[in-house]
């Protein structure tokens, strides 16, 4: 498989709206959690990088900017039916390279406990212990760049 490019959205794009579709059947449906319209308007200034194949999103994540040099990684989901094919690394590496071309020098995550070992084998580290957010377990890990 040929992995498409990853891609800044364009905030209000056909694509970033599809994106949020795609992070609420990944991420928040399965948890019974929906999108308050708030929240996402708190979106309109982060970075939507995402994986697009036609005129579909097969992965998104969120580059939020929450101090001096400083970013948050967050909202990564790719689509079931692409999980495994390298597509979150592609986007992932992607966004530490925009971050790094913009002066960021660490990007923080919460990763959801089972996603540890992904971030883990990108050179991302722990930061503390197991908290619970959106009721489930997580950790939270860093890299700097």
């Amino acid at each position: 498989m040929i992995l498409p490019k990853p891609q800044l959205l364009e905030w209000g794009s056909k694509l970033q709206i599809q994106s949020i579709g795609l992070r609420y059947e990944v991420l928040r449906k399965p948890l019974g959690l929906c999108f308050a319209p708030e929240e996402l308007l708190q979106e309109e200034t982060q970075w939507h990088i995402g994986m697009v194949s036609g005129e579909r999103v097969e992965g998104i994540l969120l580059i939020k900017f929450i101090g001096e040099n400083v970013a948050k990684m967050r909202q990564v989901a790719v689509a079931e039916s692409s999980q495994g094919k390298g597509i979150g690394k592609e986007m992932v590496r992607y966004a530490e390279l925009l971050c790094s071309q913009n002066h960021i020098e660490k990007i923080e995550l919460h990763a959801r406990k089972s996603a540890v070992p992904f971030y883990l084998s990108l050179g991302y580290h722990t930061e503390g212990a197991e908290f619970e957010e959106v009721g489930i377990p997580h950790i939270k890990m860093s890299i700097k760049l």
